[in-house]
């Protein structure tokens, strides 16, 4: 199995380089709010950065105003939300596989999601976010394991590319369910594209709200997991040769992994290839220790899918283009750059 440039146990930081490090955490926070503003500004009707200014703190009730309170600033923090929780699942994802080409969208476990919210809504009647996100969490949880098995079969352990085309094969089949479902029940038509795509669009604070505990919960377990990262991602008997409790790590990895992906799938629909690109970019300027990869992919993601949905509102003469197609047009040539690395192995 390939192995993501495995970090020295513990690598001691200079405080020059941590202090720098942690600079740059408050530049990626300084972006975020950049970011957070041109989303609000940046729609069908632009809003000069004034009008934004005086509808936050100066409500008075105008179109305007109601527009950045109703509509932009939910969708704006909910992209801000689901980046962080989808960065951070591709991190953890590349640790505890060590596999450089695990990403949340590409191993299955987005569609798992998916399809599991149609089917709560096509055969259970489940309406509401706080219902079919439970579905969401357990489709993500069964999807991950079945992508897993498959990539196993055979002779020899799971490789990146037998997971990919494993996660692959299982995305299909559960598009093709997703499919089926809005063909048979008219309950799910307006679902469709949703599901199978990913959007902001029209995402208000209720979907906010009912997601954010266990983004939050997963975030939480992320952060407190990255001391043992580094230690799982030296392997097995390296790690346990540093006293590291290497099933704990993995179980409560798995465990953020399906909170924030289940819950971040749940809120926006399948956006793909985020937890593919942002950590490899982020190791690019931190390195390999975990302790800094994580934290940084959780502030950089957000900037990925904040954008993507800005791009995708301006891009089109009439309507918007959703943020998962235009991750997707940005993530594919990173999956085919990362597949045709030569030295696949040390990423």
């Amino acid at each position: 199995m390939a192995v993501v440039s495995p970090p020295r146990p513990e690598p001691a930081v200079r405080p020059k380089v941590a202090i720098a490090r942690g600079a740059g955490l408050l530049v990626g926070l300084g972006l975020i709010g950049v970011a957070v503003i041109v989303s609000v500004a940046v729609g069908a009707k632009d809003l000069p950065v004034g009008v934004v200014w005086d509808a936050l703190f100066h409500f008075d009730g105008s179109y305007d105003a109601n527009l950045v309170w109703d509509q932009r600033i939910p969708r704006t923090l909910l992209g801000v939300v689901v980046g962080a929780a989808l960065g951070t699942a591709g991190a953890l994802m590349q640790a505890v596989t060590r596999n450089p080409l695990a990403d949340p969208g590409l191993l299955g476990i987005e569609s798992g999601a998916s399809a599991a919210v149609v089917v709560a809504i096509a055969v259970f009647g489940v309406t509401s976010l706080s219902g079919y996100v439970w579905f969401a969490l357990v489709g993500a949880a069964v999807a991950s394991v079945v992508v897993y098995l498959l990539g196993s079969t055979g002779r020899g352990r799971a490789n990146p590319v037998r997971l990919a085309l494993a996660g692959t094969v299982v995305t299909a089949v559960l598009t093709g369910i997703i499919s089926a479902f809005t063909t048979m029940n008219a309950r799910t038509t307006q679902s469709m594209r949703f599901w199978t795509i990913g959007s902001l669009i029209n995402r208000g604070y209720d979907v906010l709200f009912d997601v954010l505990p266990f983004l939050v919960v997963g975030a939480v377990i992320s952060l407190l997991l990255t001391r043992s990262l580094n230690a799982l991602a030296l392997g097995d008997q390296v790690g346990r040769a540093l006293g590291a409790h290497l099933g704990r790590t993995r179980l409560l990895s798995v465990i953020a992994i399906v909170l924030l992906c289940g819950g971040a799938t749940a809120a926006a629909g399948p956006i793909g290839f985020v937890g593919l690109a942002i950590p490899h970019a982020v190791r690019a300027v931190v390195g390999p220790d975990y302790r800094w990869v994580v934290p940084y992919s959780m502030v950089s993601a957000p900037l990925l899918v904040l954008g993507a949905d800005v791009l995708g509102r301006v891009v089109l003469p009439t309507g918007e283009l959703e943020a998962g197609v235009v991750t997707a047009v940005i993530g594919a040539p990173v999956f085919i750059y990362l597949v045709r690395r030569k030295r696949l192995g040390e990423l």
